[in-house]
């Protein structure tokens, strides 16, 4: 069962973020501060969920958070200052948003760049463990699998529909034989000969 929070003095939000190991498009991140009393019996890690299930968690979520916000940084950015500080910076982003601000964050991970002076504290897996951190995976999962869908109409020979930008063998060929596009990550390196890969525009 999920904790409800990692402390209870102060206001507390969770933050997560999707996308990281993507070969294209954004990294997005949310940030959630749940009630105290707040209980769903779906409520777990994204990735231990069906996309059904996500589905729909996202607007129970939306409608009794206290604040939630989804921020994201798109491939550009993530080429210019590398995957890690975009996960921070779309992390900081979601914060900005949020309509109350928080006093202490709980962070998915490992890693943090402090955000305002507001202490914080990483939990490892800290989605499977805390309620307000696997709620901001789900927000950052769905609204990043959206995103992905969309661009999947535009360019459907990638199989986002199904790999939402992830490194999967379709994905992989697909890029071999089309070239990388506009919303690939240059910086990745994806294949070995990428300086005579061919960019769609």
């Amino acid at each position: 069962m999920l904790l409800s929070h990692y402390q209870t003095k102060l206001t507390e939000a969770g933050l997560d973020e999707a996308g990281r190991g993507c070969y294209a498009g954004p990294v997005f991140a949310a940030a959630v501060i749940l009630p105290a009393d707040f209980f769903h019996p779906l409520l777990n890690d994204s990735k231990q969920l069906k996309e059904k299930e996500r589905d729909l968690l996202r607007p129970v979520i939306e409608k009794e958070s206290i604040a939630f916000a989804v921020a994201s940084i798109d491939n550009n950015e993530i080429d210019k200052i590398n995957i890690l500080q975009a996960s921070f910076k779309a992390m900081h982003l979601s914060l900005d948003n949020l309509t109350t601000v928080p006093e202490f964050l709980l962070i998915d991970g490992n890693r943090f760049k402090s955000y305002k002076k507001i202490n914080h504290q990483c939990i490892i897996k800290g989605d499977g463990k805390y309620a307000s951190i696997a709620a901001a995976s789900i927000l950052a999962k769905t609204y990043r699998d959206e995103f992905m869908q969309q661009a999947h109409t535009a360019f459907p020979f990638y199989g986002w529909d199904k790999n939402k930008g992830y490194g999967t063998a379709l994905h992989r060929k697909a890029i071999d034989e089309n070239g990388l596009c506009v919303l690939h990550r240059k910086s990745f390196n994806i294949l070995p000969y990428s300086k005579e890969q061919v960019t769609l525009l």
